[in-house]
């Protein structure tokens, strides 16, 4: 297998990783007795104090560089967590995350239309039905006692940012390495969240030790394993691949929905979920397939 087919292969499964992590962080948001804003507040900033410790002992300094070429990841990542985490507050952690899931959609526009990746229309069609089925899955919780339209209304907020942010981060290739632009965004959406906390009136105050236990478990989880290993991965795998697999991010943080809050989970959302993951697997079948063989 050659070094090329050994970065897609590498590069899927970190991604897999990736949206593991961040299925359980919506988790996690939802238990920590905060504000939205004000959890990412200080998730970020302590996310941000872990990487700038980690490169400084590799050597690495941060530098004002660092923060130029991560602004707009930064800028983008800041909103889609403001956004996030209020519509997790507001609406079902089902609907929060399903919508989410959509980014796919503008993503791969921008990956064909500026990156000029092409995108196999079996893997077009794949990807369409999974996102269809997303699209069920949030109409089946719509009548669940969690619901909230205004909720689900930040969380479509949310998914353009976020879609922003998969973008920025494949552009920051060229001038900083995946650590360091992690590191610049995650001080860049400390830094947006604080006072978009005080305009909305959240309580930024010291968190109590329990807040704290859950804070420290989301940022080495949702922060650490899943910003750090998709930056990483869409260094290796096209962008549109890397925004598809964020579909899994619903199947993964329901099924813990209902396992750990005891969420609502029908026959009706269920379905569609087996079928985002049925064609989410043919998506990367088919990439496995087109790897190129040894030698070619």
């Amino acid at each position: 297998m050659d070094e090329q087919a050994k970065d897609l292969q590498s590069g899927l499964v970190g991604a897999a990783i990736a949206v593991t992590a961040w299925g359980a962080g919506s988790i996690l948001a939802k238990s920590i007795d905060m504000g939205g804003m004000a959890i990412a507040v200080y998730r970020f900033s302590l996310f941000s104090v872990i990487l700038v410790g980690w490169m400084a002992v590799r050597h690495v300094p941060a530098s004002l560089r660092m923060l130029r070429y991560s602004m707009l990841g930064g800028l983008a990542l800041g909103l889609d967590v403001a956004l996030f985490f209020s519509a997790v507050k507001l609406t079902n952690v089902v609907n929060a995350t399903l919508i989410g899931s959509l980014q796919p959609i503008f993503v791969g526009v921008v990956a064909a239309a500026f990156f000029g990746e092409r995108i196999a229309r079996r893997d077009i069609v794949w990807s369409a039905v999974a996102v269809a089925a997303v699209g069920m899955v949030v109409l089946a919780s719509n009548e669940t006692p969690q619901w909230s339209a205004k909720g689900d209304l930040l969380a479509l907020g949310a998914t353009i940012s976020w879609g922003c942010y998969f973008i920025a981060s494949k552009q920051s290739k060229d001038h900083l390495s995946s650590t360091e632009f992690t590191a610049g965004t995650a001080i860049w959406t400390a830094a947006i969240n604080i006072p978009l906390a005080l305009m909305f009136g959240q309580d930024l105050s010291w968190p109590s030790g329990e807040n704290w236990v859950w804070l420290i478990v989301m940022t080495l989880l949702a922060g650490f394993v899943g910003h750090s290993m998709m930056n990483w991965s869409l260094v290796r795998i096209p962008l549109w691949i890397g925004s598809t697999f964020t579909l899994l991010i619903p199947v993964a943080s329901s099924i813990m929905a209902w396992i750990v809050l005891d969420e609502a989970l029908t026959v009706n959302q269920v379905l569609p979920m087996v079928v985002v993951l049925g064609a989410l697997a043919m998506v990367v079948m088919n990439q496995s397939a087109a790897a190129p063989p040894d030698g070619a």
